[in-house]
């Protein structure tokens, strides 16, 4: 398994709260994948430094987990295809 990180960024419009389950249900994507979850990190509500798909800023998490390569596969095509998402980034932390 390897340490990798996941940055989201999710709507404005969606309420704090509900980021909140997103990125729990992220979470347990992941579990259910055989990952382990090492740590959640909420940004808030930032603003971008250019427009993307007309929005102006938008909800930052980052969660570190450890997993395999289907494991993160599997999570960049749930996120690719989540409407409430509007960025995402996978990295291999250490590399």
């Amino acid at each position: 398994m390897r340490d990798y990180e996941v940055m989201t960024i999710h709507r404005p419009d969606l309420a704090e709260d509900e980021v909140e389950v997103k990125v729990a249900d992220l979470e347990s994507h992941l579990s259910g994948s055989g990952a382990t979850v090492d740590g959640r990190d909420m940004w808030g509500k930032r603003r971008f430094a250019y427009e993307i798909d007309h929005l102006s800023e938008g909800y930052y998490s980052v969660v570190t987990f450890q997993a395999e390569a289907a494991a993160v596969d599997s999570l960049d095509r749930m996120l690719s295809l989540a409407d409430e998402v509007v960025r995402h980034k996978i990295v291999r932390r250490g590399a």
